[in-house]
């Protein structure tokens, strides 16, 4: 399992606990990491996610709100509502990842920590926060800029050390 798995993992771990727990979030953080073994990557991907959703709790549950026909994010399982809210802030901040990464990597863990109807729920929740945010930000056409222009210098690159010269466009 990849390090950024792991780390939404653990940070809805964190996200369930502060469902229950009104503990100061530095204590709850170093109560948890305490207990458990993880990579520093890990660990602090998990801490800035916990500690952005936190922060911005209200916009993120608006966005989740606003976005799932016919639920109150009060009477949604505990688990699917702080997947979709990793999610979602991934979606507002996490900049180098596509879209389509974060909601599938949100309908794994659903599948694995809930049940295959929430993944459902957490999918179609999700794309349509994406295609409302797209309305919003410009943020997938640059993510698709960017990776063809790595892939159009690769390709030159590949080109010129096989054959000793630029291929010409």
């Amino acid at each position: 399992m990849g390090k950024r798995r792991t780390s939404r993992e653990n940070a809805l771990q964190i996200l369930f606990e502060l469902e229950f727990n009104d503990a100061d979030l530095d204590r709850v953080l170093a109560g948890y990491w305490n207990s458990k073994k993880s990579e520093g990557q890990v660990q602090e991907y998990a801490n800035w996610l916990v500690r952005g959703i936190v922060a911005r709790k209200d916009e993120v549950d608006a966005l989740i709100q606003g976005n799932s026909k016919h639920w109150r994010i009060s009477r949604m399982a505990f688990v699917d509502r702080n997947i979709l809210r990793i999610a979602v802030f991934e979606l507002l901040e996490e900049k180098l990842i596509a879209p389509a990464i974060v909601i599938n990597e949100a309908i794994e863990i659903a599948k694995r920590y809930s049940s295959d109807e929430a993944a459902v729920f957490v999918n179609g929740v999700l794309d349509a926060v994406r295609k409302k945010l797209a309305k919003t930000e410009p943020r997938q056409e640059s993510i698709e800029a960017n990776t063809n222009e790595r892939s159009k210098q690769t390709s030159k690159q590949r080109t010129v050390r096989s054959t000793g010269r630029a291929k010409k466009n």
